[in-house]
This record gives structure tokens, sequence and C-alpha cells, in this order.
């Protein structure tokens, strides 16, 4: 199913499709990444045998955003700006349209993009050393506050917006974003748990439950998102971006 390597899927018996992210060393992903994690998602949700999305990650953390690399290899035009935006959106919005429930499992630092695709899913659990952030001032970006905010409440996204701040499970429990916090080796096996719990009832009036859930959203996820990458953008075009990403971890 995989095109990149970075993406992978399987269907068990119970319905229930496990995507696992596999892009060492801190699965932050490419422009590639984005799309493929998009068109896996997508096509699990329009198979008819699929009943829930468990989305995980190997490794260290679950994601750590998009590839800086990537971007500050091009120094002339935006082709990789325009394509990683395009990308991160097409796997928010694969996460939040899918046609089945989408559960994602998280361990240790989740940020950036990452951010995108949780608070884009229908339930979340944690493991223990899971923590959450937006870390996109320091690299002179924006966006994924329209998800942050769907984790914690206002005042607090904010917060950790304007200071790069992070915060832990435990935290998101406490606002009741994340459903359940568990051990490290607990994770996986927890959220099976949930997706066969949920797999296990009528699988037309669960997707139905999908729809109807995303449809009294109280606001627009997609617009919202794509409004805030309008100012990535152009932190981009007048050089404020790669000023600040050559600043970047100088000190470290």
């Amino acid at each position: 199913m995989s095109e990149t390597g970075i993406v992978s899927a399987q269907v068990d018996g119970d319905g229930v499709a496990e995507v696992i992210v596999d892009n060492p060393p801190v699965n932050a992903l490419p422009v590639a990444g984005w799309f493929e994690l998009a068109r896996v998602i997508r096509s699990l949700g329009d198979a008819p045998a699929v009943r829930v999305v468990l989305l995980r990650a190997e490794g260290r953390g679950f994601n750590a955003g998009v590839d800086i690399k990537e971007l500050q290899a091009e120094r002339d035009g935006h082709r990789a700006l325009v394509d990683v935006n395009r990308g991160c959106y097409e796997a928010f919005a694969a996460v939040y349209e899918c046609a089945v429930p989408v559960i994602s499992a998280v361990n240790g630092f989740c940020l950036g993009g990452g951010i995108g695709l949780v608070g884009n899913s229908d339930v979340i659990i944690a493991s223990e050393d899971a923590t959450f952030g937006l870390p996109e001032v320091d690299r002179g970006a924006l966006g994924a506050a329209t998800h942050l905010s769907r984790l914690v409440p206002q005042h607090k996204m904010r917060a950790m917006m304007y200071t790069s701040a992070t915060a832990t499970a435990a935290e998101l429990h406490s606002f009741g974003s994340v459903l359940s916090v568990v051990p490290r080796e607990q994770l996986r096996d927890a959220a099976l748990g949930l997706a066969r719990e949920i797999a296990a009832k009528d699988p037309a009036v669960i997707r139905a439950a999908k729809q109807s859930l995303n449809g009294i959203d109280p606001w627009d996820v997609k617009k919202s998102y794509r409004f805030e990458q309008g100012f990535t953008f152009e932190l981009n075009l007048t050089g404020v971006a790669d000023r600040v990403r050559d600043t970047f971890g100088r000190d470290g």
C-alpha cells in the first residue's frame, strides 16, 4: 500500500485498520509522506471492510511535523512550501473526513503537523511520556492552532503558540481531549481495545455517526487551517521564515 516506505497499513479480521508511520529519526514527514498518509487513510475509510482506523507511529515519537531540511534546501522559489502546505492540508483533512472513526495513539512527542493529525482525530489515547506542542514560531511558520484549539482551552492554546511550550498527556486528559493515558508499553493494546469496541458496533450506524458529528462541528477546521497557512506563506515570501529557520537551533 505504501509508495514511500514511510506509511504502512494492515486490516485485521475485526475491521480495524492499523496505520503506522515510521520515518526515523523523529517521524518528521517530507511532502511525499504527507500525501501518502492522506491517500492511505482515505482509501481505508472507503473500504467497506474497515470499521475504524488506528493511527500510530514507531520510534521515539508520534510526529515531529514537517521535514524542515526539505524546505531549507529550496531557496529559489516556494515550490516546496506550497507542496508541504498542500500535503499537510490533505493529511489533516483525510483524518477528519475519514468515513470511519480515527483513533490516534500518541507516544513521545507530538509536534507541529502531529497536532493537526491528532486534533482532527475522533479519539486520542496517549502514553504517559507523550507531549503536545506547536513550536511553529521558532521555525518562522504558523498553522495547526486550529487543531490545538480542539485539544486545549483557548488561552492555553495562545500561550502555547506564543512560547512554543508543550503540554503533557496528563494535562490534555484533564481537559477531556485525551481519553486515557497509559504506560508506553500498553499504548498499542489500549488503542486496539478501544478500536475493537467501536468495530463491534453496527458499521452503518458508526459511519452515519461520524458524518453527523462532523456536520455539527462548531467550526470549519479545513477553512480555518487554510487561513492560517496563508500567514506561513506570507512569512516565507518576506524572508522572515528563512531568517528564523537559519537561526533556529544555532545555540544548540
